[in-house]
C-alpha cells in the first residue's frame, strides 16, 4: 500500500474517533447554562468595575438570575447602571426591585498640606500601597492619605482626582457612580461609600486617625481628637466614638448640623448645603458703633451787623484776609 495513503487513512481515523469521543463526553458532561444569564447581562452596562460585589457583570447577570428564582433581589444592586438598569433587569424577570438609595464616594481626610505638613520626603516607588508598605509616609499622621493617586489609577470613570493645592484626592460627584474601586485601591480605607443623601447633603467625619488627641492634633491640626462633643449633641445618636475617633451613621443622621458647630478642629464637613447669601446693605444707622452722618443743615442766612455804640468808624488799613473756617470777629480799630 502507499505509504502516503495509508499515513491519510491512519490521521483520517484517529480525528473520527477522537471526535466521537468529544462528542460523547460534551453531551454527557454538558453545563446547562440559563438562558436568561445572556439577556440580562445585555441588560447590565458591561463595566466589569466589580461594585455590585460580584466579579463583573456576568457574575451580576448569574446572582441576578439565581435571585430571581429564590423569589426576591433583595440586595443586588448595580451601582453603574442605577435604578433605570435594575427596573429593566426586573421587568425582564418578572420581579420587582426595590430601589437603593444612590451613593457616592467620600474621602475621609482632611488633612491637607496646609493642616498637614510633611516631615519626611520619600523617594521610592510612588504609589500609596508602596509608601503605605514602607511606613507613616511623608507626615506624622500613619492614618490619612498618602496622596500618590492610587484610586485615581483604580478609577475607570475619571471621577476622581488629586487636588495639587491641598494634596488630596477630590470625588467629582457628577461622574462618580459609587463602584467601589477608589475603596479597594486605598491602602489606608480613608475613602468610603455613603449615601448622597436629599439633594447631594451629607454630613461625616473626614478623619480615620485612631491615635489620642494630642497626638492626632500635633500630626494634622483638623484632627478628629476623639472629645466626644459631637455625639454629645446628637440627638438622633448616630455618631459613635470608637478608638480615639468619630464616626457618623448616615443612616440616622438626620442633617442637623449641630455636630459641626460643636467640632473644635473642624473635622466634621457637611457637603451640599446651601451657602448662607450675603447680608444685604444695611443703612449706615444700623452698624453697629457707626452713627449715621449727619445731613447737612440748610444754610442759615447771615445775621445782619449788629452796630456797636459808641465807636466810630474808620476805614481799616493794613488789613489782611485770612483763610478759617471759625466765624471772623472784624475788629476796627484806629490808626494811630
Amino acid at each position: 500500500m502507499d505509504p502516503i495513503l495509508s499515513a491519510v487513512l491512519v490521521l483520517g481515523g484517529v480525528g473520527l474517533v477522537a471526535a466521537v469521543i468529544l462528542f460523547i463526553l460534551s453531551k454527557k458532561f454538558a453545563v446547562y447554562e440559563d438562558p436568561r444569564i445572556a439577556q440580562v447581562s445585555e441588560l447590565l452596562p458591561g463595566a466589569n468595575c466589580g461594585g455590585c460585589g460580584f466579579p463583573g457583570c456576568s457574575g451580576m447577570a448569574d446572582a441576578l438570575v439565581k435571585g430571581a428564582d429564590a423569589g426576591s433581589l433583595e440586595g443586588l444592586m448595580c451601582p453603574v447602571g442605577g435604578a433605570e438598569c435594575m427596573g429593566k433587569v426586573a421587568d425582564l424577570l418578572g420581579m420587582a426591585v426595590a430601589n437603593g438609595e444612590p451613593k457616592v464616594a467620600v474621602v475621609r481626610c482632611n488633612g491637607t498640606c496646609a493642616n498637614r505638613p510633611k516631615i519626611v520626603e520619600y523617594s521610592g516607588l510612588r504609589t500609596c500601597a508602596a509608601m503605605n508598605t514602607c511606613g507613616a509616609g511623608e507626615t506624622a499622621c500613619g492614618f490619612g492619605c498618602l496622596g500618590c493617586g492610587d484610586c485615581v489609577t483604580a478609577c475607570t470613570f475619571d471621577a476622581i482626582h488629586i487636588n495639587e493645592e491641598t494634596g488630596l484626592p477630590e470625588v467629582d460627584e457628577e461622574k462618580c457612580v459609587a463602584c467601589g474601586a477608589c475603596a479597594k485601591a486605598c491602602p489606608r480605607h480613608i475613602i468610603e461609600l455613603r449615601n448622597k443623601g436629599p439633594k447631594g447633603r451629607r454630613v461625616f467625619v473626614s478623619c480615620v486617625n485612631k491615635d489620642k488627641g494630642a497626638v492626632a492634633k500635633k500630626a494634622c491640626a483638623a484632627a478628629c481628637i476623639g472629645c466626644g462633643k459631637c455625639a454629645k449633641n446628637c440627638k438622633f445618636e448616630a455618631i459613635t466614638v470608637e478608638n480615639n475617633v468619630a464616626y457618623i451613621d448616615f443612616t440616622k443622621c438626620k442633617l442637623c448640623k449641630k455636630c459641626v458647630m460643636e467640632c473644635p478642629t473642624g473635622a466634621i464637613h457637611a457637603v451640599g448645603f446651601p451657602q448662607k447669601a450675603a447680608a444685604a446693605a444695611k443703612p449706615a444707622a444700623s452698624v453697629a458703633g457707626v452713627k449715621p452722618a449727619a445731613t447737612a443743615a440748610p444754610a442759615k442766612p447771615a445775621a445782619p451787623k449788629a452796630d456797636i455804640p459808641n465807636m466810630p468808624s474808620y476805614p481799616v488799613q493794613g488789613a489782611k484776609q485770612v483763610a478759617n473756617p471759625r466765624p471772623l470777629v472784624v475788629i476796627k480799630y484806629n490808626k494811630k
